[in-house]
């Protein structure tokens, strides 16, 4: 029998992702939680601000609360009921080494980069629209070569999740999440413009919006 190295075995591979993503989004949904509360307790005015009922920025809100539950309930379910892929529609050609490899690495750094913004941003991190904020505009660090270096990590793992389940499923979450990453970004950037005026429109036309 010829020897293959585990990390090329695709099916121990895929069957490691099963759980790693099982675990992967519940720690997410634990940190969040956690962090929201803490953030919450020590800033008066909250940090959530999903905006006007039916509006733009609240509807991204939803969208994402929608789907990040629903990819949470799945990648769990999927340890328990192995037989959920059934009704996922997998890409089963895509499904082993060394695409489910670099949506694991791409999952995983795209969550550490979020992560490395969220710490540097401190005080200043909200969630939506601050009405009356921020008081400072940010363009160092990260935001010096990124207008927006944390959607640039949410969107690598969202590209990562679908290539570390590659389904109809994944690719609809994908779809979605970069849609409201765009229209956000639109909303936020208008709301820059508005508050800072020539300062932001300098910042634009030196820093890209993605990289």
């Amino acid at each position: 029998m010829s020897y293959q190295p585990l990390i090329d075995d695709s099916a121990s591979l895929i069957e490691f992702t099963r759980v790693y993503l099982a675990l992967f989004y519940t720690f997410v949904a634990g940190f969040y939680t956690v962090r929201i509360i803490y953030k919450n307790r020590s800033t008066p005015s909250g940090v959530i601000f999903p905006g006007a009922k039916f509006c733009t920025s609240w509807w991204n809100h939803m969208a994402f609360k929608f789907f990040r539950a629903a990819i949470w309930f799945v990648c769990v379910l999927r340890v328990f009921v192995p037989a959920t892929d059934n009704y996922l529609g997998m890409f089963y050609t895509l499904n082993g080494w060394p695409g489910v490899m670099f949506g694991n690495i791409m999952l995983t750094a795209g969550f550490v980069l979020s992560m490395v913004v969220h710490f540097h941003m401190a005080s200043l991190w909200r969630s939506g629209i601050d009405p009356n904020g921020p008081q400072t505009l940010k363009t160092t660090g990260l935001y010096s070569f990124s207008r927006n270096p944390m959607y640039v990590g949410v969107a690598t793992a969202q590209l990562g999740f679908f290539l570390a389940l590659p389904s109809l499923f994944s690719l609809i979450c994908l779809a979605v999440g970069l849609y409201a990453l765009y229209k956000q970004i639109a909303v936020e950037e208008a709301h820059l413009v508005t508050r800072f005026n020539d300062d932001y429109l300098k910042y634009k036309q030196t820093v890209p919006r993605w990289l």
